[in-house]
């Protein structure tokens, strides 16, 4: 919870890097929230009630800054630039080539975009 947080601090911050934890542990503690959201606008949809769908959207809405953000500083940690985030629109190749990039080790040391976030 402690990363989920964190990167929620960092709302906007697109400089510095994120270790692999940071990132997938967001990643997790947000799919999860948003499948709860989704459950329950799911079960107001069934009954004709459209007030779930809105804590669904606006969760998705403030959460997807954070998560462009902690996914470009994934990327600076591994020394790659976050355009890399663009080959996700290339059909299935695009998605794969770039989750392999995010489970990849970060660069040991400091490099170009700060210094190593496992060494603080």
């Amino acid at each position: 919870m402690k990363e989920y947080l964190d990167v929620l601090k960092k709302y906007a911050v697109f400089t510095g890097r994120a270790r692999r934890r940071e990132y997938w542990m967001f990643t997790l503690f947000n799919a999860l929230a948003g499948a709860v959201l989704w459950g329950i606008a799911m079960v107001g949809l069934w009954n004709d009630n459209y007030v779930g769908v809105f804590p669904y959207m606006a969760y998705c809405l403030a959460t997807f800054l954070p998560g462009l953000a902690v996914f470009v500083r994934r990327m600076h940690d591994t020394g790659r630039s976050g355009w890399w985030f663009l080959l996700m629109f290339i059909p299935l190749v695009g998605a794969i080539v770039v989750l392999v990039f995010l489970c990849t080790e970060g660069q040991p040391g400091d490099n170009k975009y700060g210094p190593d976030p496992k060494a603080a």
